[in-house]
């Protein structure tokens, strides 16, 4: 009978030309009417006192709901509606399906938004292994021989492969990547600037989202005690290897830019050494990623299944695994410099950063940009008057 409904009501609303809502986004707009009523989460997050603005939700506010929430869990250990309660309330869970689902609706391009969403995983691995065989290979048959994997060549990695080799494997990943998450978020932008009031960009908005990304501010839980994992008991774990984890990668991504300008600026091709800056900032984010990842990691395993949606952990586990490997085989491969182990750990280090960027527009890194759009249309809207006149920011 429901499903008769459903159908009546989908067909009813495409004759009328409106958007048709999905499974996930009908829970999560199900949900929010639940909340408006109660109210008892409003001071938690940016999710509730946005809420509060809204007496329906579209497809739009649903998507800008749901890149607020940061999967805390404080709401729905604080939620009398939770299950087993009959109203079934799981904000954290319901978000997070729907976040799932803006991964693949604007992805970029469309047919690639489902490939790497249930096997997240397995396709990260396989592909960082996959590169780096080609490399090994491409190692091979150009030192004549499998010796040619084992030997000490003078410490550079040109040596092995050219520099223009390298740029010319490397660019295009990395251009296209760029390319198809800029358009994502394109989309997603213009589909949250009606839906948030419409008006323009502020300094004082930029900056407090600026203030509320870089702090993880909403990873505390409301109250600063932090977020919940796999139980009851509060934790800054969290907000902390995610802390570990974004600036580890915002290191090794200034690494390899400064190494770049001292390339083609100065005259100094790779490789480095301490106490350069290229090395400093590698060094630092690259033991920092590591910790971090392999924090999320523990915590992912541990985490409570209510907490979050179960068919995402392939696609999560997948990303945290290359952004392991990738620090990880970046250490070794300066700890093997001048040894008989350069040519193989060069190898799997540059197939898992090829498949880290490979992977990046289809995957949990989209979480972070389209997060950070969802913060700047939420820190434009709360300072306009109330539509609605319900609660306040």
């Amino acid at each position: 009978m429901h499903t008769l409904e459903a159908l009546a009501r989908d067909a009813s609303a495409l004759a009328n030309g409106e958007t048709v809502l999905s499974a996930p986004e009908t829970e999560v707009a199900r949900q929010m009417q639940i909340c408006n009523a109660c109210r008892y989460c409003e001071g938690f997050c940016a999710v509730f006192p946005a809420m509060t603005r809204r007496l329906e939700f579209g497809k739009a506010d649903i998507h800008f709901l749901a890149n607020l929430c940061h999967n805390c869990g404080a709401c729905l250990h604080a939620c009398q509606y939770a299950p087993p309660h009959e109203f079934a309330v799981n904000v954290p869970q319901a978000m997070a399906q729907v976040r799932g689902q803006t991964y693949v609706d604007y992805a970029w391009p469309p047919a690639l938004g489902g490939l790497y969403q249930r096997q997240g995983l397995t396709l990260s691995l396989a592909l960082a292994a996959g590169l780096a065989l080609f490399l090994v290979l491409a190692v091979v048959l150009n030192g004549q021989g499998l010796g040619a994997l084992w030997s000490a060549p003078g410490g550079s990695f040109y040596d092995l492969f050219p520099h223009n080799l390298l740029v010319g494997l490397f660019a295009p990943v990395f251009l296209f990547a760029t390319l198809a998450l800029a358009l994502g978020v394109r989309r997603f932008w213009r589909d949250l600037t009606p839906a948030t009031s419409g008006a323009p960009l502020s300094a004082p908005a930029t900056a407090e989202a600026a203030d509320a990304v870089l702090r993880l501010k909403y990873l505390d839980g409301g109250h600063g005690e932090g977020c919940h994992n796999e139980d009851d008991a509060y934790t800054l774990s969290r907000r902390r290897f995610h802390h570990l984890t974004f600036y580890g990668f915002i290191l090794c991504f200034a690494a390899t830019s400064v190494a770049t300008l001292y390339h083609y600026l100065l005259g100094q091709p790779a490789p480095y050494d301490l106490p350069s800056l290229p090395k400093l900032l590698g060094a630092v984010g690259g033991v920092s990623l590591a910790l971090g990842t392999a924090g999320l990691w523990r915590l992912n395993l541990r985490r409570h299944p209510l907490l979050g949606d179960a068919a995402q952990k392939p696609m999560d586990r997948g990303f945290i695994a290359l952004l392991f490997l990738t620090a990880t085989s970046g250490l070794v491969l300066w700890l093997a410099r001048g040894t008989p182990a350069l040519a193989l750990t060069l190898c799997l280090h540059l197939g898992a950063v090829m498949a880290l960027f490979a992977t990046l527009p289809y995957g949990k890194f989209g979480h972070g940009i389209f997060r950070t759009a969802a913060l700047l249309r939420h820190a434009v809207e709360k300072r306009l008057p109330n539509p609605v006149g319900l609660g306040a920011d």
